[in-house]
């Protein structure tokens, strides 16, 4: 599944017409584009991608999509891509998540070797990737853990100093718990339409429930494309792959 709903409004020009997902990243490439050759290359071809802003943008290249990655794709719209935040839009995908996932982030640009990674170590109900070498920053998604290892908290409201990595954009998902992640992003929506997936992920956490983590190795080349600094990061990592 790929969430990209987002419309990018600090990659503008790009996103006057296009959604944060079909922004091109390596020639004519876009983020849109690595995800589904990543998906493609563990061999998970059914994709779920969520859709939203710009969404006729996606609609378009559907086909060309599927035939250049040999995969079959379900657009999910959600209807509040432009007022509401993420969180909403994985539970748009609740009925599609039915039989488990691997979900990426639409504005991640990374290898392979992430969901290779995930794949791996399969077993937790969910599983996050993350980057435990990186220095942080505000704007990171940061991650705190338990004594035993597993999540205990997750927000960009972090100081950078007291967490132990950063989250990726990247989680396996078992069927088992999507029931509970559903309810769970339905109380976060609904406490504050603003909030990301990943808070739905920390109101799992306080209901008791165990997230693990699978970090990557130290070096993959990755970045979240929020603004143009990172489009020229991301320009350059992805020749590596």
């Amino acid at each position: 599944m790929v969430l990209a709903a987002g419309a990018g409004r600090r990659l503008r020009p790009y996103t006057d017409t296009l959604p944060k997902t079909l922004v091109p990243v390596r020639g004519e490439d876009t983020v849109l584009d690595i995800a589904l050759h990543n998906l493609a290359a563990v061999d998970l071809r059914d994709v779920v991608v969520v859709v939203g802003y710009a969404a006729d943008a996606v609609r378009e290249r559907q086909a060309s999509l599927e035939k250049r990655y040999g995969v079959r794709l379900k657009l999910v719209f959600n209807d509040k891509a432009e007022i509401w935040n993420n969180a909403y839009s994985m539970w748009c995908a609740r009925e599609e998540m039915a039989d488990g996932v691997l979900m990426v982030n639409g504005d991640t640009v990374h290898p392979v070797s992430v969901e290779e990674t995930l794949l791996a170590a399969r077993g937790p109900e969910l599983l996050l990737a993350a980057d435990v070498h990186k220095r942080l920053a505000d704007e990171e998604m940061k991650m705190q853990v338990d004594e035993a290892g597993h999540l205990s908290r997750i927000t960009k409201l972090m100081d950078p100093d007291s967490a132990m990595g950063e989250y990726i954009g990247a989680s396996l998902i078992e069927a088992s718990i999507v029931p509970r992640l559903a309810d769970a992003l339905q109380a976060t929506f609904e406490r504050d339409p603003d909030l990301y997936y990943e808070d739905g992920y920390q109101e799992l956490v306080n209901r008791g429930e165990r997230i693990s983590l699978a970090p990557i190795p130290e070096g993959t080349p990755w970045v979240e494309v929020d603004n143009h600094d990172d489009l020229a990061i991301a320009r350059t990592v992805a020749t590596r792959y």
